[in-house]
């Protein structure tokens, strides 16, 4: 079914546009037909902000149609943002006050760019452990996002996200390991995910913590929930990319060299790019450094209409899944925790 557009977030806009099915809330309110609100906590950097937004709408948006979806963004106020960006959450995005005043049904946590292992030296360390405390105890599932797991496992399990030096960074292909769970149903066995992070949660450490890993691949575990089923849902990798996503981050990895606050040029990512796409960024690489272009003359453009994208697919199957998992439950009014009443060999009933 439909996102409601009950505010003015540019993000609507810019999907209908698009082509999603966007109703403004007069016609929701004229259609009996049963809400669901998910909150999305946002901590992406500016450049990736509204990107993301509309990554995470999309995928709500494409999901089972069982319902009118309402989303509510917001972000930590200890997240530092630029003039513009913070003129944009003033306007659109709701204060974790108000979420908790009202409710969610599900929450998505986003992953953060932050510096180092240790996530006690983030600034949001401690508003983050607030949000997933009370969802926790309030919310019927939270699916978390790359740095969102790490943090989670830090909280929750006593698991520290460990530094793997090179950063994993590119499209690589993952396997189901348990596909009668109800996310896997009808999500093809093999299917890729993009990934961008210096850090990671070991699939040993997903074992020692109890979660259940469902999707797993050479660089690592990507998928898990939590023991009571789908309390927790934690994404390792960037499902939520766009095809263009890590074309657009490796030139905010060129920006940042130029800057100098990295100290090389950033590398390909791995499984990303064909070779016609490298010869040309590796000619503008040349023509940037020799100073006959300028970043203004990067190829986005031109290399963008050539990417693929080969994991939208098994990930819309999986959020359609999550979407169907958090509906029955509240619709069915299935207590908490999970597990009350509920054969875990048949997680939810769901036949």
């Amino acid at each position: 079914m439909p996102l409601i557009a009950h505010s003015n977030l540019p993000s609507f806009k810019r999907l209908q546009q698009e082509g999603e099915t966007i109703l403004s809330k007069d016609r929701a309110d004229h259609q009996v037909i049963r809400e669901l609100h998910i909150g999305l906590l946002n901590m992406m950097p500016d450049p990736a902000l509204e990107a993301t937004e509309r990554q995470f709408f999309r995928l709500i948006g494409h999901s089972n149609q069982i319902a009118q979806f309402y989303l509510h963004p917001f972000t930590l106020p200890s997240i530092k943002r630029g003039e513009k960006m913070q003129v944009h959450i003033d306007q659109y995005y709701q204060s974790f006050d108000n979420i908790k005043a009202q409710g969610l049904d599900a929450l998505i946590i986003t992953g953060a760019q932050i510096k180092g292992t240790d996530l006690k030296k983030t600034p949001f360390y401690e508003q983050l452990k607030k949000v997933i405390d009370w969802s926790y105890s309030n919310v019927t599932s939270t699916l978390c996002s790359c740095l969102a797991t790490h943090a989670v496992f830090e909280f929750l399990y006593g698991q520290k996200r460990q530094s793997i030096g090179e950063k994993c960074w590119g499209v690589f292909p993952h396997q189901v390991l348990d596909r009668q769970h109800p996310l896997m149903r009808g999500v093809n066995t093999h299917f890729d995910v993009p990934h961008s992070r210096y850090n990671e949660i070991s699939k040993a450490q997903f074992d020692a913590a109890g979660v259940k890993v469902l999707v797993n691949s050479a660089v690592g575990a990507h998928l898990g929930v939590s023991q009571d089923l789908l309390r927790i849902v934690f994404f390792q990798g960037h499902p939520e990319y766009d095809a263009i996503s890590l074309l657009k981050e490796y030139k905010q990895e060129i920006i940042a060299y130029l800057a100098k606050t990295r100290c090389d040029y950033p590398l390909f990512p791995k499984n990303y790019l064909g070779e016609q796409n490298k010869a040309i960024l590796n000619e503008f690489k040349a023509k940037l450094l020799s100073n006959e272009l300028s970043i203004k003359g990067f190829p986005e453009t031109l290399i963008s209409k050539t990417l693929g994208n080969t994991w939208h697919n098994a990930t819309s199957g999986i959020i359609n899944n999550w979407i169907g998992c958090v509906y029955q439950v509240t619709h069915k009014e299935v207590k908490k925790p999970f597990m009350d009443g509920v054969n875990p060999n048949d997680p939810l009933n769901l036949k």
